[in-house]
């Protein structure tokens, strides 16, 4: 049996009686974050108490008996499913289909006016937010992952993305050398940021202050995580490149990547036309290249450049 010294956030908390398998479990997602393992690690405890968590019959039969949403019932198999795979137990999940709303995407402007509201502190968290890192990256970032002299950061990702390394703007590579200055870090292994729960209610607080600043109702309806689909959107907008976005949002699969280029559309007017333009030289190619146009293929000695009109 795995030692409770080893086991992840949540594993604790588990009642008495609660089988070894529910601890392979909890070993099995151990490099997930601690929020998801310790949302896993409850839901597990309540399938434990209610059901028998080696019948999958059970399970079910307690799950659909529920009056609760189809996300909450989604979020319970999510946990089974990783009890199922860590115990070799075959079951084929049922589907629930939950409804989604459509994401709204803030302007930059409404962005920036929440963060005005906030002090240094939070203003440099919200400034890195809006470079697509979610709240439990942020969080991660220790001295060593950032290259204060041109912008890099390193970005150890959560959730099973993947590692990305991304230039910050010129206005958030300011706040963060100033903010490493005026708080003294010099551990290049400690985290500079707080957590990710505490930035969140941050963001919560401060965007209620703006919207007692600028009376906008659409103010408080903007969420954190909003920023991440805002940059994804934008990132699209600019580039058109869905390969790239998917790099720079960490993304594992590109599924996930082509909601922001479905977003972009409801966005802009997109066309369906090109203009088209022909670089003889690497100077032409180049400077093509810098105004937008993607590159297409070769003519002879020339290359075939495009960009929406």
């Amino acid at each position: 049996m795995v030692g409770s010294s080893s086991l992840p956030r949540g594993a604790n908390n588990l009642p008495k009686g609660f089988h070894e398998s529910v601890f392979k479990t909890l070993w099995s997602i151990r490099n997930l974050s601690k929020n998801t393992q310790r949302i896993y690690a409850k839901n597990l405890r309540r399938l434990a108490r209610e059901s028998d968590l080696d019948k999958t019959e059970s399970i079910e039969s307690f799950v659909f008996g529920l009056d609760v949403s189809n996300k909450y019932r989604n979020a319970l198999f999510d946990a089974y499913s990783h009890y199922c795979s860590a115990n070799k137990i075959q079951w084929s999940r049922p589907e629930i289909k939950t409804e989604r709303y459509p994401v709204k995407v803030p302007t930059e402007e409404q962005i920036n006016e929440i963060i005005a509201c906030a002090g240094q502190k939070y203003a440099t968290i919200f400034h890195i937010s809006k470079h697509g890192l979610r709240p439990h990256e942020i969080s991660k970032i220790t001295l060593r992952d950032l290259n204060l002299d041109n912008g890099d950061l390193q970005v150890r990702t959560s959730k099973m993305g993947l590692e990305r390394t991304l230039r910050l703007s010129h206005e958030a590579s300011d706040l963060v050398r100033d903010y490493v200055h005026r708080y003294k870090v010099e551990k290049i292994s400690d985290t500079l940021f707080a957590s990710a729960g505490t930035i969140q209610d941050a963001w919560r607080h401060y965007r209620k202050k703006a919207y007692e600043k600028f009376r906008d109702p659409e103010l408080i309806k903007i969420r954190l995580y909003d920023l991440r689909h805002w940059y994804g959107t934008t990132q699209y907008i600019k580039t058109r490149d869905i390969l790239h976005v998917k790099y720079l949002m960490g993304h594992r699969n590109i599924e996930s990547t082509l909601n922001y280029m479905h977003i972009a559309k409801g966005i802009v007017n997109y066309s369906d036309e090109y203009t088209v333009k022909v670089a003889s030289t690497i100077e032409e190619f180049t400077g093509l290249l810098e105004q937008g146009f993607e590159y297409v293929t070769d003519y002879g000695e020339a290359k075939v450049l495009r960009k929406r009109k």
